[in-house]
């Protein structure tokens, strides 16, 4: 309401004295009222005084928690060590857990015999394989002797007879992310980066740590015993990371299922962190910043310097207080826990792992070394510091940092995009370690080996090579004293081989963590016993880039042939000779009048060690020519949407790194797709040449138009076609319509004509696909297209299209339907895990699972050829040692010719194509073993050689 509105009040009289009977009583109240106000002030001057007092003599504090104080200034203090030392038990081992004897083993203890010097040591002399046994027991390795007796072990010793195969320690992986992100990769599991800031150095690997992630088995299966969980590479500083051991349960031998049982070391000696430098940080936080790596290095020092602050107000507090003693502190000791975990890095307490690519950002770090005075343990990825190891050498505190390496996965980002094969090779040269390490997910853990076995391939030593996965990493850990080697009072973590472990399709028998074995009925793969690898010096070689072109050539020593039609021509009881005149093969055998020829017309003639003539191979649907730089935009002929068409010949791009490595590795051809949503494909794929300098060149485009593809991966969830269902149908309608469809299509480069050439059968359809599931759609797709063709038609003969499975991880559920279907597979890669959902029952082989996708396939009699991932070009220099792969562990599936034609002719047949015909490739070495190399390409009438 209103002030206007209010209501009157009528005005109260007041006395102008006191009544009578009220004086006494008002003398008594004001008395009372001088005493009440001198009490007041009283309190007042006395609360006055008290805290007066106190700003003279601090705050009262707590004498426990000043005790409690001080003792975390011992810890502050502590500098940690290596655990070494004699033990009875390790500090892992359940109790009940068997005693083992392990007969007959050939065993490499990761060290030279006694008396070798480190100079030797380095050069790989003193190292080699012995024939022994090894006993283990209470989780640790007790003897390592030959023919150990029976007579003195435990009457519950378990007997496992080796039968004179390979025995190493455990394998460690430096770099992994499984646990915190499980595989297959979902939304709601994945834990690999804390998001909210840049620099989380407070956050903990080991608490995002999923043990039931079923990656822990499978990377175990590949002798992976043990391995460093890292934070994600998203943040400049990460957080913390945890070393584990892949057993889990009571399966493996524990008793309990969780994160900190998985502790390789449980006393957690030593503490570890991630961080990164380069463009991850600039791509995740470029909104916020830091926007450069400028940017970056202030965010770092910013970091640095706040735990260097609060180090030096602790230990400032620490020294008064054992001088003066807790009783004098005004204050409690400083600690802040957001910088807890990084003051403990500076302290020297914490091995700092950064992911770091390029010269500036190794530099700049170690410059941050220097300023801060912190060390560093390795430099992770590390694709350029072959070139400057010389700056390595200047990180704080006199030991340079390995490098933990990919030995060919390179030129996927900026970054990685000026690399060698060879810088494990480079840099051991130049006094740093290398490591192989996964970075699981990227690369399947289970193989890390395998990346060891190519580090050999590309020149490291071979004692180097096998240490880059056990010795080393272990002494990396500061673990190098309980993990890495056999040797008694080492943990018990030992793996039997059923070859060479830097052998081609080396695989576990066995595998022991903390003395207890894996696996009860382990899948044991039918290969005869193989004898240990004879290290190969000349692998040592350098690898020329750059290849020198000739056009008339003789190559002599050719000691095998798989060169299709000129098998005949080759007898094993000589060696043969390869004259090329103008680019083509023009005779091979003795070739006389030849070389007669060839030597007057003074043609360069190469003499090979154990030479080998083979077809040339061929890259599938990976992005040669499509895609270069898999995370810049700028390089690639972009990503087609659902509404878009296109052939793959209007936007290839030759002449490039990928391509030229590819080349250089013996793949002289090419079939690629446009990109669909920038993971799968869809339009037409064309053939050519990878050593063509343009698409215009003679002989660079030999198939214009390929196959049709499309795609029903999680990727056909978009647009128009949310769902799979509505993908398939989509395609069905598609394929239906074009069947129905009489009149010619004017436009022959459209969509429609190329639906039209498929159901014509003149035109293979590609679909790029990975459950079983789909797969059964698309099989039922396929009957239900032809059954409406051979309906409209008055084609006496049953209309049968040509369809290929690209991808087919799931495909050994549905081998026998596909086989009856009459549809071929492409699998890519060979050895899918579960990467996604709809890979979620990829078959990862022995010792875990009986077969693969491939053995499957070919015991229903599919067609079927392996290639690389889309976006994983780097895996096209591995395909021969892939079909090696495939061949070694066929049981007896695959001849050799068979497994080579699984990336060469197999193409020409599932594909109904034609490729160039007088391409060759010639080795040093076979092509399927891990010690060849290719020397010479011939492609497009010119010799390239290495």
């Amino acid at each position: 309401m209103e002030r206007s509105d209010m209501p009157k009040y009528t005005p109260v009289a007041h006395p102008t004295s006191a009544p009578p009977q009220f004086k006494s009583r008002i003398r008594r109240s004001r008395a009372a009222k001088l005493i009440a106000l001198g009490c007041l002030v009283f309190v007042a001057y006395s609360q006055w005084v008290q805290l007066r007092t106190q700003e003279s003599n601090g705050p009262i504090l707590s004498i426990e928690r000043l005790q409690a104080d001080l003792k975390t200034c011992e810890k502050l203090q502590h500098k940690p060590k290596d655990p070494s030392g004699p033990r009875q038990k390790n500090a892992r081992y359940i109790e009940g857990n068997k005693p083992t004897l392990i007969k007959n083993a050939t065993i490499w203890t990761g060290e030279p015999v006694e008396g070798t010097s480190a100079e030797d040591a380095r050069d790989g002399k003193g190292f080699g394989w012995i024939k022994s046994d090894v006993l283990l027991q209470y989780g640790l390795i007790i003897e390592v002797a030959p023919e150990i007796s029976m007579n003195r072990l435990p009457e519950d010793v378990e007997i496992w007879n080796a039968e004179g195969r390979q025995l190493t320690a455990g394998i460690i992986d430096m770099h992994s992310h499984t646990g915190v992100y499980p595989l297959p990769t979902l939304e709601g599991g994945s834990d690999g980066n804390e998001m909210s800031n840049d620099i989380t150095p407070y956050v903990r690997s080991l608490d995002a740590i999923d043990p039931l992630d079923p990656q822990l088995q499978v990377i175990k299966s590949g002798g992976v015993t043990t391995s460093l969980i890292l934070p994600g590479s998203g943040n400049n500083m990460g957080g913390e990371a945890f070393v584990i051991k892949h057993a889990v349960g009571k399966p493996d031998g524990r008793s309990e299922i969780g994160p900190r049982d998985l502790l390789a070391d449980p006393e957690q000696n030593w503490r570890y962190m991630k961080m990164a430098c380069g463009e991850n940080a600039k791509r995740v936080y470029g909104s916020k910043g830091p926007f450069s790596r400028m940017g970056e290095s202030w965010y770092f020092r910013h970091a640095f310097e706040e735990a260097k602050s609060q180090i030096i107000a602790q230990d400032d507090w620490c020294k008064a207080a054992s001088t003066h003693g807790v009783e004098s502190m005004k204050t409690y000791l400083p600690q802040e826990l957001k910088w807890e975990s990084l003051g403990a890095a500076l302290r020297g307490q914490v091995h700092i792992n950064t992911h770091c690519y390029t010269v500036a950002d190794l530099e700049a770090f170690v410059d941050h070394t220097n300023e801060f005075e912190f060390p560093v343990r390795a430099f992770h990825h590390a694709h350029q510091t072959y070139l400057v190891p010389e700056i390595l050498k200047r990180v704080w505190g006199g030991r340079p940092p390995a490098a933990a390496l990919f030995a060919d996965n390179m030129y996927y980002k900026v970054e990685s995009y000026t690399a060698s094969e060879q810088a494990g090779k480079i840099l051991y040269e130049n006094d740093i370690t290398p490591v192989f390490v996964s970075d699981n997910p990227v690369i399947n853990a289970q193989h890390v080996i395998f990346e060891a076995a190519k580090g050999y391939r590309y020149g490291l030593p071979y004692h180097a090579a096998l240490a880059g996965v056990t010795t080393a990493v272990a002494e990396l850990l500061g673990l190098g004293e309980r993990i890495g080697k056999i040797k008694p009072g080492f943990d018990a973590d030992v793996v039997v081989w059923d070859s060479d472990p830097l052998d081609v399709g080396a695989t576990p028998v066995q595998i022991w963590i903390d003395g207890a074995a894996q696996y009860v009925s382990p899948v044991i793969l039918e290969k005869p016993l193989g004898q240990p690898i004879k290290p190969d010096v000349t692998l040592g070689g350098e690898i020329k880039e750059e290849a020198v072109i000739e056009k008339n050539i003789v190559f002599k020593g050719i000691s095998q042939i798989t060169l299709s039609g000129a098998e005949e021509s080759f007898s094993a009881d000589t060696l043969a000779n390869v004259v090329v005149e103008n680019g083509q093969i023009v005779c091979i055998g003795s070739c006389v009048s030849e070389l007669a020829v060839a030597s007057s017309a003074d043609y360069k003639v190469i003499k090979l060690r154990d030479g080998h003539l083979t077809d040339p191979f061929i890259a599938f649907g990976s992005g040669l020519g499509v895609a270069e730089i898999e995370a810049e935009d700028d390089t690639q002929n972009g990503a087609d949407g659902e509404n878009a068409f296109s052939r793959a010949i209007d936007g290839l791009q030759l002449d490039n790194k990928n391509l030229l490595a590819t080349f250089r590795h013996g793949v002289t051809k090419a079939i690629s797709a446009p990109i669909f949503r920038s993971q799968d494909h869809k339009g037409i794929s064309v053939g050519f040449s990878t050593g063509a300098k343009h698409a215009l060149e003679k002989g660079a485009v030999w198939a214009e138009e390929v196959a049709l593809h499309y795609t029903l991966s999680l990727t056909a969830k978009h647009g128009k076609t949310p769902s799979i269902s509505s993908a398939v149908g989509a395609l069905r309608d598609s394929l239906l319509k074009a069947a129905n469809t009489t009149e010619p299509i004017a436009d022959t480069y459209s969509e429609a004509f190329f639906l039209k050439e498929v159901v014509e059968k003149k035109l293979p359809l590609v679909i790029t696909v990975k459950s079983a599931d789909t797969i059964a759609a698309v099989i039922r797709l396929k009957s239900e297209v032809e059954a409406f063709i051979n309906k409209v038609s008055n084609n006496s003969k049953p209309s049968k299209l040509n369809v290929v499975l690209l991808g087919a991880s799931e495909a050994q559920i549905v081998a026998k339907e596909i086989a009856a279907a009459d549809i071929s597979v492409i699998l890519a890669p060979l050895l899918p895990y579960s990467e996604s959902w709809d890979q979620r029952r990829s078959l990862t082989g022995a010792p875990r699972t009986n077969g693969t996708a491939l053995d499957a396939l070919l015991d229903a009699g599919v067609l079927t050829a392996i290639a690389a991932r889309l976006g994983e070009n780097w895996e096209n220099r591995d395909l021969d040692l892939l079909a090696g792969i495939a061949y070694r562990n066929s049981g007896g599936r695959l001849s050799e010719s068979d497994a080579l034609g699984l990336i060469g002719k197999n193409f020409e047949k599932i594909l109904g194509i034609k490729t160039p015909v007088d391409d060759f490739v010639i080795y040093e070495g076979h092509p399927l073993a891990i010690n060849a190399r290719v020397k010479a390409v011939g492609s497009q009438e010119r010799v390239s050689v290495f």
